[in-house]
Parts: structure tokens; sequence; C-alpha cells
């Protein structure tokens, strides 16, 4: 690439990103911010669900593993009963303490867990990046565990693996949420684009 073209992408890049922090925070962004509200509500709704024999135990598991396909591993952040109990426990102490135990967590957790984390790796989304809009800065990785703690995974780098399909990721979406420009997205995979599941 010749110097004019660096400058030409450069600036379109700047103006990409310009438009992208004028509009504000995405429609994902916000929904990701009250992440922890949608846990509660719909952790409880399933809770007295189960505890009142309106829905057996078995068909959550069985649902929620199977939603893994087109999702991945959500279940677990965005509306367990028991994820929401985890995750407040877990918040309480230092950061990096709290990284290293909702990645272990998410590892081993329960039988939805292992299911969906399985389907991380060929659910239809995951967290994607627009090139144009992302300026390398790594908060998205600085606020995704997998990202730090498991070799080789990134959510912006083109050199290394997807963060959101490894086995851990929990699809919380804290990465798409600290990006300053909207760069990352939940974006279905297109036919042909699947990650190499090594």
């Amino acid at each position: 690439m010749g110097r004019s073209e660096e400058k030409e992408r450069s600036a379109a890049t700047k103006a990409a990103i310009r438009e992208a922090t004028r509009r504000g925070p995405t429609l994902l962004q916000r929904a990701v911010s009250v992440r922890r509200l949608v846990q509660f509500s719909l952790g409880a709704v399933i809770w007295v669900a189960v505890s009142n024999d309106r829905i057996g135990l078995a068909t959550v598991v069985v649902a929620a593993s199977a939603a893994g396909v087109l999702l991945g591993k959500f279940f677990c952040r965005w509306m367990c009963p028991l994820g929401a109990i985890m995750e407040t426990m877990m918040g309480a102490g230092d950061p990096d303490g709290r990284q290293r135990a909702l990645y272990g967590y998410f590892k081993i957790g329960c039988p939805i867990s292992w299911a969906q984390g399985l389907l991380n790796r060929v659910s239809a989304l995951r967290v994607q990046v627009e090139p144009s809009l992302c300026t390398q800065c790594s908060r998205c990785d600085d606020a995704c565990y997998v990202a730090q703690l498991a070799d080789g995974r990134s959510l912006h780098a083109a050199d290394k693996r997807n963060a959101s399909t490894h086995y851990s990721c929990s699809r919380c979406l804290r990465c798409v949420e600290a990006c300053p420009t909207g760069a990352l997205s939940l974006g279905l995979v297109r036919i042909g684009r699947l990650p190499n599941p090594e």
C-alpha cells in the first residue's frame, strides 16, 4: 500500500470513528449496560417457574443447551439464577481475582455451561469486529477475561483467534460495552467463515 492509500485509509478510519463517537453507544452496548438487571429478572422468572413446577428443570437444561447453537454460551450471564448469584459473589474482591474466578467458573459451571461452551465454536452469533472502526486500543481485550487468560485469543487482533469462540466465553459482552467506537458487535457468521476448531 502506497503513502497516499495509507493517508486515505487513515482519513476514512478517523471519519468513521468520529461518526461512531458522535452517534453514541450502539443498541447492543445499551443492552449490555443493563445485562445484570436482565439476568436477575429472567433468572427470577426461571427460578419461580421451576420452583412452582410450571416448567421442569430438564426442560430448562435442554432448551438452554439447544439455544447454544444460535447464541453460544449466553445462558450463564443473561438468564441463569445460579449464574447471577455466582457472579455477584465473585464480584467482591480484586478485579484480577474476579477475572480468574469467572474464567474458571465458566469452564466448569453446569451441564448447560458445558453444552453451550462446546457450541461457542459453531454458534451462529459471535462477537465480530468492524476493522474500519477499530483503533486497536485493546479496551475490549482488557474487559474480556477470556482474552486476558486464554493464550492466543483476542477480540480485535487479526493474528489471534476470536475470544468469543473459546469454551469459557460466557457472552457477557463486556467487550462490546468497552469499545469506544462501536467496532464490536454480535453478528451472524457467514457460512464458509466458521473459525478453525483447533
